[in-house]
């Protein structure tokens, strides 16, 4: 009787085995993109970051920033990697990025780019979530990181008036120095509801002699008129009123019928 044995049960294992021993003399450690020139690896960061792949994108700009270290290329890979890590909601590390970039390339003519981009990372971490939906205040929040942003745009304003970037910088810089002074008056306002009336009136003051030309000084004016009536300081009182209503003579605080709609802070985006 002969034996007969089909050929692909004989090379079935052989196959395995090779697959075993190609796999092992492989290194753990490959790196697919080892022979890529710097313009491959850059574009390829680049098509991933238009596709939403920020994840792989930031592992491509860092490899560029070793591999291109000196050049304009790396600084760019260094900006766009902030940017992908701002887009994967890494703030933190975006922050660490452009922080180390400010402070290796203090001559790049992309530094005005990267002020304005440290800038946006804060303003819009601190923004949130919210929504028209929430309508939930931003000066209801730490103001750490409003600061940080404010910071960031005022040094872009400051060292080029002249940048693109600079206009919608001012711009953000109003609405978070409001925001700072409504953090102030948010506070007050929690004092005086609960009786605490000096403290009040301390932290309205603050925001009245640090804030003078913003919305939020009106009610901080008023959370004033409202400490002093309740401290008995009748003269004090008296002049905070005079001020509040040659400042602000439609005052819906002091006459509440005048009282118009305003625009959320969202639509000014």
């Amino acid at each position: 009787m002969v034996l007969r044995i089909k050929l692909s049960t004989v090379w079935m294992p052989l196959g395995l085995s090779a697959a075993i021993l190609l796999s092992a003399c492989t290194p753990s450690n490959y790196d697919p993109t080892a022979t890529w020139s710097v313009d491959k690896l850059y574009n390829e960061a680049k098509d991933e970051m238009a596709a939403g792949g920020y994840d792989k994108a930031i592992g491509f700009y860092e490899k560029l920033e070793g591999r291109a270290a000196g050049t304009p290329l790396a600084q760019q890979a260094q900006l766009d990697k902030a940017w992908a890590q701002y887009k994967t909601n890494e703030p933190i590390q975006a922050v660490a990025t452009l922080d180390r970039f400010i402070k290796l390339h203090p001559a790049s003519p992309a530094l005005d780019y990267a002020l304005y981009l440290k800038g946006l990372v804060n303003f819009n971490d601190n923004l949130g979530l919210f929504s028209s939906l929430a309508e939930q205040d931003l000066a209801e929040r730490d103001p750490k990181q409003a600061k940080e942003s404010f910071e960031a745009f005022r040094e872009l304003a400051q060292r080029f008036p002249n940048s693109k970037y600079t206009p919608d910088a001012r711009l953000r810089m109003a609405f978070i120095k409001n925001s700072l002074a409504r953090s102030d008056v948010h506070v007050a306002r929690f004092y005086l509801q609960r009786g605490a009336y000096v403290a009040a009136m301390n932290r309205a003051q603050a925001a009245v002699q640090e804030y003078r030309d913003v919305p939020a000084v009106e009610e901080a004016l008023f959370i004033l008129y409202q400490c002093y009536d309740k401290l008995g300081l009748e003269q004090l009182r008296n002049d905070t009123r005079r001020v509040l209503e040659s400042t602000y003579p439609n005052s819906a605080f002091l006459y509440p019928e005048r009282a118009t709609t305003k625009k959320s802070w969202w639509q000014l985006w």
